[in-house]
């Protein structure tokens, strides 16, 4: 039996489309038995060369590094790729990983005209409250990463859709690629995320967005909770602005708008929570505002304003839908 880690049982810390978690320099370089976790994001085509006919190169990585390789399932243009174990497997299998990638290139100039070959390029997932630290203040840290490992790395400036990550583009020589991750797990270790991370899951082309737990077949059971089920599939994805500022890394949205959603009186509590904890949560989570108007006489539902930014507008519509749609699936439970 293959020995597999599913992705989401355990959130990485960094990304080829990617996350890992190191402790720090010297644990990586000394390959000391510290446990990684390393997502990388990539495309249909180049999942299909990492697998390779009939499994047999994703099954030859496994055996040779030791690290456990798993790839999310779906007919989706992107997949996740999961590296965990030890530092020493997960680097060699990231590696193997990188020299497939390079392989593809140079074959794929063969028959091309083209007189330059081009780089390596990767991409790694990052929650996003840690992007500040391996951006660094006025850009410090990223640019230090850059001169160092002689890769080329770009923070993306919005998140991934329905999720709290960002995703980070590393291109380069093979080594490169390799030394910039390294140093890229360091940082995030000691700048551990903050609050929940939503994890990036890739979507199948032209299929409407369903989040996870809104499927309830029993949502039937009560007009309320047919209601929490229309209220939580109104989640709208996260706008992927081309991003004109460049990959600062910074939520360059400086415009601020407003949002507002109506919730019925007797599904408010959830998203309060006791003594406004929940509330309090969803509003650190997404950096957004977030009024509840006060309940007006013949009205059953509230009103309720969320202000910011369009990202995090759109991560508190997305938190407080799956605020709603837990709900409803612990009522159809009971």
């Amino acid at each position: 039996m293959e020995n597999q880690i599913h992705f989401g049982d355990q959130i990485p810390q960094f990304c080829t489309d990617a996350q890992v978690a190191v402790m720090d320099s010297g644990v990586i370089e000394g390959g000391l038995n510290v446990t990684l976790t390393i997502r990388l994001l990539m495309h249909g085509k180049e999942v299909g060369s990492i697998i390779g006919k009939k499994g047999e190169s994703v099954k030859k990585m496994r055996e040779e590094s030791g690290a456990r390789i798993n790839i999310s399932e779906g007919n989706c243009p992107e997949r996740i790729i999961t590296l965990a174990g030890p530092t020493t497997a997960i680097f060699k299998a990231f590696s193997m990983i990188i020299e497939k990638l390079e392989e593809d290139i140079s074959s794929s100039m063969t028959n091309s005209t083209a007189t330059s070959k081009p780089p390596v390029t990767l991409r790694i997932v990052v929650p996003a409250s840690q992007c500040g630290s391996l951006i660094g203040k006025g850009g410090c840290k990223i640019k230090e990463i850059r001169e160092s490992t002689g890769a080329q790395v770009q923070v993306a400036g919005d998140m991934l859709p329905n999720s709290t990550e960002r995703a980070i583009t590393i291109a380069g020589t093979p080594q490169s690629i390799i030394e910039c991750v390294k140093q890229i797990c360091v940082v995030m270790l000691e700048s551990p995320p903050k609050g929940v991370t939503i994890p990036y899951r890739p979507k199948p082309s032209g299929s409407p967005v369903i989040f996870a737990g809104g499927q309830s077949s029993s949502a039937a059971i009560s007009p309320q909770l047919t209601k929490l089920h229309q209220l939580a599939m109104q989640q709208s994805p996260f706008p992927i602005a081309p991003s004109n500022q460049g990959f600062t890394g910074i939520d360059a949205s400086a415009q601020t708008s407003s949002h507002e959603m109506t919730i019925p009186n007797d599904l408010i509590g959830c998203i309060i929570g006791r003594q406004g904890a929940k509330i309090n949560e969803i509003r650190q989570m997404s950096g957004a505002q977030i009024k509840i108007a006060n309940p007006v006489d013949g009205s059953t539902d509230r009103q309720v304003t969320i202000t910011g930014s369009p990202a995090s507008i759109s991560l508190a519509e997305y938190l407080i839908n799956a605020r709603l749609s837990s709900e409803a699936t612990g009522l159809a439970a009971n």
